[in-house]
């Protein structure tokens, strides 16, 4: 029980308020082991103990060549049933099953190397039973007093709910594709056989099975006629007549109770003579499943695999699912032909009918033709008669605009075959009858549908008409179409969806600016203070190492905040002359590696290809963009080309483009291809065809505002089957336009007893200490100022001030306004202003350099040369 470990005694005192395991720890005898007691354990050994058995985070230490095993309450919870037992064992032991992968841990941390893991699968045996367990690990060495590799830390963070969920939301997303699909496959059909054809071979496909069948069931419940298959290549077809009761008592039991019957390996889940009935035609595994109707088993859909096969609830989802909607679909079907032979009766009713009209009153008659004439110059409504039954009788000029139909095909059709399928099996036009019969007048809007097929929106009305006796005679029905009203409100909303996104845009790059302006300044503080350390500290080489990856990491972090704001699109390009088949030549192993063994990449540039113009980072980016969306479009394999040539942009789509030639770079794959519905919206922020959570639709639009930025376009070709042609007109250098270059910027080397008096500006304490520590370190004299009021104070009191470097985004007074005021007072003064933001304010005037935050030393030194130089020349 834990409630009889004795607490740490003062010689453990390390060890204290460690939880549950730091009690045992501080009873396990260690003596048996190569740690040895306690009380002679190292100082770097007590170290690492306190230190993981007070983490939060699951962590174990295998110390020794033997990996000794020392871990935190965490990691007691992450081994389940093998804890406690496995404290102070050897790794390899306590977890045999994952031997191999331990030892080469320890081989890698001993060495002074570490190891991560991301996602990744060990089959272990925490309870009892092994099973799949997903994993984040990262291991780093341990070092002794000697300061050399003793152990190796390890941090185990269970990720398995995570993974299987992400899994299944994947397999539920194919099934519902794969069921769209089908559903449009088989939505057009008008019989039941070719239904079940379509769902056979699709469902078979998908499914990846050897049969996919249907048949129906007999009167007797028993014989069943197997009317249809799809079989793979190298198995038989096994349409039929066949006994249910040959395959066993658990196929009849379950499926005349609706239940599937799913058997993974009949050999051994069935009886013989059931496994050999299903042996005898080929069947090694099925899944079967019934369609019962009113209590009665009517037919079956069946997936089989000639080979035992461990059926995936996955398989057996989409099986029922299938299943269900293709009954429904064949009902439509019964049901359509049904209508038919009930049309069929209704014309032969209307020919009795015309001939009992033609034999009424002439006044009638009389009546009727004065209607039509008065009606048929009307082309804006359809107006026409129907008979007592709803038979058209009369056909303006109107109804036929309307409706697609001569007066010659519809007269004699009851007005319900300009009804949706779903509208007249629910009654909707006897109901509309009904109201006018009733009330003498319905009126209503709804879809309804013309010759060609097509549906438009109208607004109706009929109007009982009656005799001089007050008997119905019939009906006035009056159509108008209001589609193009309604098109014209969706094309407001859409206005709206589109104001919507921008707003969205806008407001997504103001927040990702921000953080980037405020990871800047932390990595600023970073960046200085570890530059000094480097400086002051000498001699330890572990500690010289650690400090140069620090600051390595903060280059990266750099890195990361460009990116944000390139997306962001507040970042000032940094536009150079870039050889294109030299950059791609220099990207080549990145893009094979970013879209896999299966695809190949061919480059093809002429030989006289001038320079373009273009931000090297982001152009890098683009191309990565479109390889990426390439790959996606070609599958699982395909051929990706990227090209270049010299060219002239054609008027027309690209009328925006300058006059002149550019360097049109494309990226071209054999892929799916888009149709023109989807290449007009393929730059559009946040639109994608790709499945949830694998697109955010921001790649094309972030490539086509890079083009735009720098004064080219993206221009995309595509055809539905052939392939997508993407390209980005570059414009060329001014080298090979003949244009001058500036010449570097040669760096003015100070020499001793140059110092100058710097103001440095900023409300960040970390970084105005660590700014103004770097300028004092490289000979100046440093004033620092807290904000723009106290910084116009020191400008004011300070005359030897000959230099300001100042942040931007500061309360009360921005850099901007404060570069203003101290114009005013010092027009000559050398100003720095210093941004983590990517984009240079627009207001701080002229001979004012800008430095981006983070900054080094080496920065500052060249920053303060650059603007002083003009002065001192």
């Amino acid at each position: 029980m834990l409630d009889t470990l004795a607490g740490p005694s003062e010689d453990h005192a390390f060890l204290g308020d460690g939880g549950e395991m730091g009690r045992r720890v501080a009873n396990f005898d260690w003596r048996s082991t190569p740690l040895g007691p306690i009380e002679s354990w190292s100082q770097s050994l007590r170290a690492v103990v306190a230190f993981l058995l007070h983490s939060p985070v699951p962590l174990v230490m295998l110390w020794g060549e033997e990996g000794i095993m020392i871990y935190n309450d965490g990691y007691s919870r992450f081994a389940a049933d093998n804890h406690p037992g496995i404290l102070g064992m050897r790794v390899r032991e306590a977890w045999p099953e994952v031997a191999d992968f331990n030892d080469n841990v320890m081989k890698v941390g001993l060495a002074g190397g570490t190891l991560a893991y991301r996602d990744h699968v060990l089959r272990l045996n925490r309870t009892g039973v092994f099973e799949d367990v997903w994993l984040n690990l990262d291991y780093s060495p341990v070092y002794d007093d000697m300061g050399l590799p003793a152990g190796v830390l390890a941090v185990v963070v269970e990720v398995t709910d995570a993974v299987q969920s992400a899994a299944a939301l994947r397999e539920s997303e194919t099934r519902l594709r794969f069921l769209d699909r089908l559903g449009r496959a088989i939505a057009v059909s008008t019989s039941a056989d070719n239904i079940l054809s379509i769902v056979t071979r699709m469902t078979g496909e998908e499914l990846g099975v050897a049969i996919c069948a249907y048949a129906d069931m007999e009167e007797d419940q028993d014989g069943f006629t197997i009317r249809g298959d799809w079989v793979t290549e190298g198995s038989q077809s096994i349409v039929g007549r066949y006994s249910l009761a040959a395959f066993g008592e658990l196929a009849v039991r379950n499926l005349h109770t609706g239940q599937p019957l799913i058997v993974n390996d009949n050999l051994a889940e069935l009886p013989p003579e059931a496994a050999a009935a299903f042996r005898n035609i080929g069947i090694g595994a099925t899944i079967c499943m019934p369609l019962v109707k009113e209590g009665r088993l009517t037919a079956l859909m069946a997936v089989h695999h000639r080979e035992a096969h461990r059926w995936t609830t996955t398989e057996l989802a989409t099986l029922r699912e299938v299943t269900e909607r293709s009954w429904a679909h064949i009902e439509r079907v019964g049901t359509e032909a049904e209508l038919r032979t009930t049309a069929d009766r209704l014309r032969h009713l209307n020919e009795t009918l015309e001939a009992r009209i033609e034999e009424r009153s002439t006044a009638l008659e009389r009546s009727q033709t004065q209607f039509r004439l008065l009606v048929q110059g009307v082309t804006d409504y359809a107006i026409y008669m129907l008979d007592e039954t709803g038979l058209v009788s009369s056909w303006n000029a109107g109804a036929e605009r309307i409706k697609g139909y001569r007066p010659d095909e519809i007269i004699g059709r009851h007005f319900s075959s300009f009804y949706e399928e779903k509208d007249r099996e629910s009654g909707e036009p006897a109901r509309a009858l009904e109201t006018a019969r009733r009330k003498g007048r319905f009126a209503a809007e709804g879809w309804r549908v013309r010759k060609d097929g097509t549906r438009f929106h109208a607004s109706v009305v009929i109007d009982a008409i009656h005799d001089d006796g007050g008997a119905l005679i019939g009906f006035a029905k009056i159509t108008r179409d209001v589609t193009e009203r309604e098109e014209a409100q969706r094309e407001l909303e859409l206005a709206r969806e589109a104001l919507f996104q921008s707003q969205k845009m806008e407001a997504i790059g103001q927040l990702t600016g921000g953080i980037a302006h405020d990871f800047n300044n932390l990595l600023t503080a970073i960046r200085g203070g570890l530059e000094l350390l480097k400086k002051r500290l000498s001699g330890e080489p572990q500690t010289m190492r650690l400090l140069e990856n620090a600051v390595k990491a903060t280059d990266r972090g750099a890195a990361l905040t460009q990116r944000m704001l390139a997306f962001a699109r507040r970042q000032e390009l940094e536009t150079e002359s870039v050889d294109i088949a030299q950059l791609v030549s220099g990207m080549m192993e990145l893009l094979q590696r970013s879209l896999g063994p299966t695809f190949a990449i061919v480059t093809r540039f002429p030989g006289d290809l001038p320079p373009v113009i273009a931000d090297i980072n982001q152009l890098e980016m683009a191309l990565l963009n479109l390889a990426v969306n390439a790959r996606d479009a070609m599958g699982s394999a395909g051929s990706l080309t990227i090209s270049a040539e010299v060219r002239e942009p054609p008027r027309g789509d690209l009328a925006d483009l300058a006059e002149g030639r550019y360097v049109r770079l494309t990226v071209s794959d054999d892929g799916s291809g888009m149709d023109s519905e989807t290449l007009a919206r393929a730059a559009d922020p946040f639109f994608t065809t790709k499945g949830v959570g694998k697109g955010t639709g921001l790649g094309l639009s972030m490539v086509h505002g890079f083009a735009r930025q720098i004064g080219g376009m993206l221009q995309i070709e595509s055809r539905v089957g052939v392939g997508t042609d993407a390209h980005i007109w570059l414009p060329l250098s001014g080298v090979e336009r003949g244009g001058d270059e500036e010449a570097p910027v040669v760096p003015d080397e100070r020499g001793a007893g140059e110092a100058e008096v710097i103001l440095i500006v900023d409300d960040d304490a970390l970084i105005l200490m660590n700014s103004a520590a770097l300028i004092e370190d490289l000979g100046h004299v440093v004033i620092e100022a807290n904000s723009g009021e106290e910084a116009l104070e020191q400008l004011a009191s300070r005359r030897d001030i000959s230099m300001m470097i100042t942040d931007q985004a500061m309360p009360q007074m921005t850099g901007s306004e404060l570069i203003a005021h101290a114009r005013s007072q010092r027009p000559d003064l050398p100003i720095i202003l210093a941004t983590g933001y990517g984009e240079t304010p627009s207001d701080i005037g002229p001979a004012v350099l800008r430095l981006g935050k983070p900054f080094g030393q080496s920065d500052l030194r060249k920053a303060i040369e650059a603007v002083d130089k003009p002065r001192r020349e």
